[in-house]
């Protein structure tokens, strides 16, 4: 399977308004590929295509609620009537909901699936037939370290996530069967730094935090850039979500038994917040257009992002790492 350079191909952003999605579009555009971004606030769709259009690039903005799915569909057709094909899809708006699960209203929790994994599963459908038709490309879903692990407070953002994960494997596996040459990739950040934190609906009484460390949310547009040229199957971005992905395959309850002890406090800061100040679950936070959020004094870089981009360097440091553990053995044997 082989993807287009990226000064080649048509790119469809999804929820690009501000945080990652804005961050991306704006470096696929310095990259040279043709755009259309989408979101739900037409100002802040404007404001970002005047910056690609400034800076030299193509743009074209549709303004969507991705939980409709016609809206979605006209994303995608839209992309090819203006650009005559689409070559790669990127999808990540989400939106979350701070409370203990008997906190969570019926309504909220829907509204939550809605967006957030409902909102995914209409991008893929509404991208798969121009991919198809051109037998090639890549579905770009950007998940979460959640869809690998749930957390409290975050009953229906994790119920979400682990939903994005069944249905991209099926779908997976189903273009396989086909013999479509399609990448279907499922991007994994960790906590990230961008206004989600600040837009979140909470009931704890405070504005919510992440679990730190944070990381910067340019990590993840480049991990989306690397893996619209370099088919791949799942990119965790962060250090944290690496760690975490290895101590949930190795013990589920060791997870629950740390979260026990960090993973509700920290999820708390000392700002005072209610349920009725804005938040973005049903109506876009207006004028907000930041790529960062409001904690990077908490961002730290990844090292392993970078030895993911870079598979030799990264068996590399596998080879090394048990080529030294064979020899403390050795050491130990003598001794």
């Amino acid at each position: 399977m082989q993807l287009k350079p990226i000064n080649q191909q048509v790119v469809a952003v999804v929820g690009a308004s501000s945080g990652i999605g804005r961050e991306t579009a704006l470096q696929f555009a310095r990259r040279g590929a043709k755009l259309v971004v989408s979101a739900r606030n037409e100002s802040k769709l404007a404001s970002l295509v005047d910056e690609i259009r400034t800076a030299g690039g193509e743009a074209t903005a549709v303004v969507a609620d991705v939980s409709v799915f016609e809206q979605v569909k006209a994303i995608a057709d839209r992309t090819v009537e203006v650009y005559g094909r689409l070559d790669t899809w990127v999808h990540l708006p989400a939106v979350g909901i701070f409370a203990t699960f008997d906190n969570t209203t019926p309504e909220e929790f829907k509204r939550v699936i809605d967006v957030s994994l409902m909102g995914q599963v209409y991008g893929a459908m509404a991208a798969l037939p121009h991919l198809k038709r051109e037998r090639q490309g890549a579905l770009i879903h950007i998940s979460s370290m959640e869809g690998l692990r749930s957390l409290p407070y975050q009953s229906a953002y994790s119920a979400a996530k682990h939903g994005i994960e069944g249905f991209l494997e099926a779908m997976r596996v189903e273009l396989q069967h086909e013999g479509i040459p399609i990448s279907v990739t499922s991007v994994k950040p960790a906590v990230i730094n961008t206004p989600f934190w600040n837009n979140g609906l909470t009931k704890l009484g405070v504005k919510p935090s992440g679990i730190p460390p944070y990381y910067d949310p340019r990590l993840v547009a480049d991990a989306i850039l690397y893996v619209a040229e370099n088919p791949t199957r799942d990119f965790l971005v962060g250090d944290a979500a690496r760690a975490l992905d290895a101590l949930q395959r190795l013990s589920p309850e060791l997870v629950d038994s740390l979260l026990l002890l960090v993973g509700f406090q920290a999820q708390r800061t000392n700002e005072p917040k209610s349920p009725d100040d804005r938040n973005n679950l049903y109506e876009p936070v207006p004028g907000d257009t930041r790529v960062d959020g409001d904690f990077s004094n908490l961002v730290i870089p990844s090292v392993s992002d970078w030895l993911a981009k870079n598979p030799a360097l990264q068996l590399g440091a596998i080879a090394s790492t048990a080529a030294l553990a064979f020899l403390a053995t050795q050491v130990f044997k003598e001794e």
